[in-house]
């Protein structure tokens, strides 16, 4: 029992490590770039995958706990080394769409109907680049009309 909880314990403090450096290299490389207000911390709470959180968890506190020195060292490590790669700027922005970027949206406010690509959708604006103004521009989630 205790070891299982050694594994659990292991598994969500490495996870964590790994998905500060997956957000930082997002951060790095996709909102900075596309000038998008968002703080670090909001960014990890916001796009955090449960799912995919306790995944990794089980995998990397079984490798930590009940391998070999050497397989744990092969498998966090692999792991660490695709965390590392999102602070490359090329694969940090490609990461970054993946996760963030929804394109050719139709959004309408009260006045205006706006289309393009959604760069973030924050808790409370929009990061919206136009098509037709061909400009970024905020939206207030309140306005926006209809679902996404």
């Amino acid at each position: 029992m205790i070891r299982l909880i050694q594994a659990l314990l292991s598994g969500v403090f490495f996870t964590f490590i790994l998905d500060f450096f997956i957000i930082l290299g997002i951060q790095i490389n996709y909102i900075r770039p596309h000038n998008i207000n968002v703080f670090y911390n909001i960014l990890f709470a916001d796009h955090q995958n449960i799912f995919l959180f306790l995944f990794f968890t089980i995998i990397i506190g079984y490798l930590i706990t009940y391998t070999t020195t050497k397989s744990a060292l092969i498998g966090v490590g692999t792991l660490f080394i695709l965390a590392f790669a999102t602070l490359i700027p090329p694969i940090g922005e490609k990461v970054g769409e993946f996760i963030l970027l929804k394109k050719d949206i139709t959004l309408k406010t009260a006045k205006f109907s706006y289309h393009g690509n959604i760069y973030y959708d924050g808790r409370k604006e929009i990061t919206f680049y136009d098509y037709k103004l061909k400009k970024v521009i905020i939206l207030n989630k309140n306005k926006v009309i209809g679902e996404y």
